[in-house]
């Protein structure tokens, strides 16, 4: 199927285009401009789509978000299995979220490993399905956040390998505290199987920080939250990734985890490497109540996760769509709030040479929005969901 979206503001890799479009053809965008020029390469048989007709004036088209660090969504987990799995993503894809790989919490070894690998058995069937982030159990109890501090352990050569190799090659990312006996030798045996390493839930000072991403860490797991502050005399994880053009701050912009003015922040302190992700647990789309995060029970009231046990926040019930609106209310230009949901993390996970933007070439995901930033439409590989 071929299709011509047209008569939108097109926002992409930080340009924006006014009277734009697109062009797809089977599962790839072939052509893209502004104005009328879409008429002279429409064909007969193309779906063309009126984004002002659809979404209102001043409709809005960008690229298919990536969500590179989120546990679940509408009541499920991605824990809990395949069922569970398709239903948060078709929570997540609602809102603008057409690929993502999903975070599988703390749990014991074996249990990480069933876990990994059914990601991988998924990834045969769902394409929407970018692999695994493990967020743990490689973590410092110190900073353990809404992880089960009983299950917590350090990343032993052994440990590690028996998760990548549950994989089979779709863990995407790791999650490790720099100050763990092998962590650094560690982040080496993720990066070499193909994955990112990131540094998070931890207490490492500059300097230890800094040897992580110089033994191969390229990401910041959700920046400022289950580390240090940023101290002006003890500046912490945040500064040495802040200041390390190699490394991918994730950011969670729901008003809870960061003060938007802190969003805004963490945008000029890293202009062009900010990931907006959700982190979002199982009661993203759900109404107020109790959930579970792993082993943890997770009690909801105004929207906010927080451990029934001790108050922590616990995730959240984030989607992509309420993150763009978050940073761009925060002062955040439209077109890098957008870049952070799209090309951003596809480079952060290796996938930049085709998703994250809708140049000729690249698989066709796009989000349709309202002025306002409300998702009104999804199409995924070029088919409108």
């Amino acid at each position: 199927m071929s299709t011509i979206i047209h008569s939108i503001r097109l926002v992409d890799a930080g340009r924006i285009v006014e009277d734009g479009w697109v062009r797809v053809e089977a599962e790839r965008v072939v052509a893209g401009g502004a104005r009328d020029e879409w008429r002279s390469v429409a064909e007969p048989a193309d779906v063309v789509c009126d984004g002002e007709r659809i979404a209102g004036p001043g409709a809005i088209l960008t690229p298919g978000f990536l969500d590179i660090h989120g546990h679940g969504g509408a009541g499920e987990s991605y824990d809990d299995g395949p069922d569970a799995i398709r239903a948060a993503r078709a929570l997540h894809r609602a809102h603008g979220t057409t690929r993502a790989v999903l975070s599988l919490v703390t749990a014991p070894l074996e249990t990480l490993e069933r876990r990994a690998a059914t990601v991988a058995d998924l990834m045969q069937t769902d394409a929407d399905i970018l692999g695994s982030h493990l967020e743990g159990p490689f973590l410092a109890g110190a900073y353990q956040g809404a992880h089960d501090g009983a299950l917590l352990r350090a990343p032993d050569a052994a440990a590690v390998e028996r998760l990548l190799s549950a994989g089979r090659g779709t863990v995407r990312q790791v999650t490790l505290a720099p100050e763990l006996p092998g962590a650094l030798e560690a982040i080496r045996l993720v990066v070499d199987a193909g994955a990112a390493a990131a540094v998070g839930h931890t207490g490492a000072d500059l300097d230890l920080t800094r040897a992580a991403f110089d033994a191969g860490a390229t990401i910041l797991t959700h920046a400022f939250n289950a580390m240090p502050p940023l101290h002006h005399r003890d500046p912490g994880p945040v500064a040495a990734a802040a200041s390390d053009a190699r490394v991918t701050l994730e950011v969670i912009a729901d008003g809870v985890h960061l003060h938007p003015a802190l969003v805004r922040i963490a945008f000029l302190l890293a202009p062009g490497r900010v990931a907006l992700v959700t982190d979002a647990m199982a009661a993203a789309g759900q109404s107020d109540g109790r959930y579970a995060l792993g082993s943890l029970g997770v009690d909801v009231a105004g929207g906010i996760a927080r451990l029934a046990d001790g108050g922590a926040i616990a995730g959240s019930t984030l989607t992509q769509d309420a993150a763009l609106r978050c940073a761009v209310g925060a002062g955040v230009p439209l077109g890098d709030a957008v870049a952070a949901l799209t090309a951003v993390p596809a480079r952060a996970i290796g996938r930049s040479g085709d998703l994250g933007s809708l140049r000729p070439g690249m698989t066709a995901d796009a989000v349709l929005m309202s002025r306002s930033l409300e998702t009104v439409a999804v199409w995924t590989a070029g088919i409108r969901d």
